[in-house]
């Protein structure tokens, strides 16, 4: 038996060694800490971003921009303007603007995915 007079003592502290992650990669850790590659993943949302505004833009331009040469050719067809512009045009400006918003969101998610602890 033992001796009453030893006592056992534990002693708690902070750990001397810290657990490493084991080949774990986190990439919401490096955008957190603004490492190079964090900024890699973040300049690469905004870029895919900026390529779906540029997109949309090219085709608007595509779309709207010949308007004032059509509209020039017969200048006494002031009804055909008001047509276009008001039925003709509505309707592909809202299927675009659609379009970006649900790919600006894909983009996200993508992304969020990408980043999220899997």
């Amino acid at each position: 038996m033992q001796d009453p007079t030893e006592r056992r003592v534990v002693v708690t502290g902070p750990p001397r060694r810290t657990r490493r992650s084991s080949g774990y990669y986190r990439p919401r850790t490096e955008i957190d800490e603004q490492t190079t590659l964090g900024h890699t993943y973040v300049r690469s949302l905004m870029r895919i971003q900026l390529r779906t505004g540029l997109t949309v833009f090219a085709v608007l331009v595509l779309l709207v921009g010949p308007l004032p040469l059509v509209f020039a050719a017969a200048p006494d067809a002031r009804r055909l303007e008001w047509v276009v512009l008001g039925f003709g045009l509505y309707p592909p400006l809202v299927l675009l603007a659609r379009w970006y918003v649900h790919r600006a969101e894909r983009n996200e998610r993508d992304f969020v995915r990408l980043v999220e602890d899997r």
